[in-house]
C-alpha cells in the first residue's frame, strides 16, 4: 500500500511498518481499523493516504473495540469488558442478584451424565461461547469455561448450575481488568503446569499455561 506497510506472516489481519528512524506502526484491521506506534507524524500521513483512498472517519484514541474497553494514562493502559459482562448478563436474565467468591467451586469433577439433559441446550451454548471471548480479559474463568465448553454437545441441568455459577461470579466482580504498564521490560516469560491423565471422563491430561510480555499477560 502506498503508506509502505507489509502483512504480517502470523496474521492477515495486521500490517506493520518500521520508519527509517526505526519506529514501528501497526495497522490492524478486522471491522474497524486501529493504528498504532509511536511515530506521530508518520500516523498523521497514514489517516491522509487512507481518507485519499476510502470514505472513512477519525473516531481519535482507542476506547471501545469488538467489546473490549481500553483506558490509559501516561503510566498504564487497561483493558476490560465491563460493558459485555453487562450485556450478558442481561441477556442471562438471572433470576437473582447473588454473587459468589469464586467461578467453581473446589474439587468439582463434571461428568457427562450428571443429571438430566436440558431439553434446549441453545441458551447454555450460547453463554459458554460468550465465556470464551469474555476470557480474553478475564483469565480468571478460563478453567470453568474450558470445563464447561466440554458439555456443549449435551449439556444437563448439572452442567447449567455451574454455568450460572460464573455469571455470579462474574457480577460480583464485574470492575476486574487487565494492566499493561508502559515501563514493562521487553522479557518474555511463559508458564505451564499439567495434571496427567486427571480428566475422569476419559483420563487425558489437562494443561494449561500463561506467557508474559514483561509485566503484562498477553496469552
Amino acid at each position: 500500500m502506498a503508506a509502505s506497510f507489509s502483512p504480517s506472516p502470523h496474521d492477515l489481519a495486521l500490517f506493520v511498518h518500521i520508519s527509517p528512524r526505526g519506529h514501528t506502526l501497526l495497522l490492524l484491521y478486522v471491522d474497524d481499523m486501529i493504528i498504532n506506534g509511536d511515530d506521530s507524524e508518520y500516523i498523521a500521513f497514514v489517516k491522509a493516504c487512507l481518507r485519499d483512498q476510502f470514505f472513512m472517519a477519525d473516531l481519535g484514541p482507542l476506547r471501545y473495540f469488538v467489546g473490549i474497553e481500553v483506558s490509559s494514562t501516561s503510566d498504564d493502559f487497561y483493558i476490560s469488558q465491563e460493558k459485555y459482562i453487562q450485556d450478558l448478563l442481561a441477556r442471562a436474565a438471572l433470576g437473582d442478584e447473588r454473587t459468589v467468591e469464586t467461578p467453581m467451586e473446589l474439587n468439582v469433577n463434571l461428568q457427562p451424565t450428571d443429571g438430566d439433559h436440558l431439553p434446549d441446550p441453545t441458551r447454555y451454548r450460547h453463554l459458554v461461547g460468550s465465556l470464551v471471548y469474555l476470557a480474553v480479559t478475564r483469565p480468571d474463568i478460563s478453567y470453568p469455561v474450558y470445563i464447561l465448553s466440554q458439555f456443549v454437545s449435551a449439556p444437563t441441568i448439572v452442567h447449567y448450575s455451574h454455568l450460572l455459577r460464573v455469571l455470579c461470579y462474574l457480577r460480583g466482580t464485574i470492575t476486574r481488568r487487565l494492566f499493561f504498564p508502559r515501563s514493562s521490560s521487553l522479557q518474555l516469560q511463559c508458564y505451564s503446569d499439567a495434571t496427567w491423565a486427571s480428566d475422569p471422563s476419559d483420563r487425558r491430561s489437562l494443561s494449561a499455561y500463561c506467557v508474559f510480555f514483561g509485566g503484562s499477560l498477553i496469552a
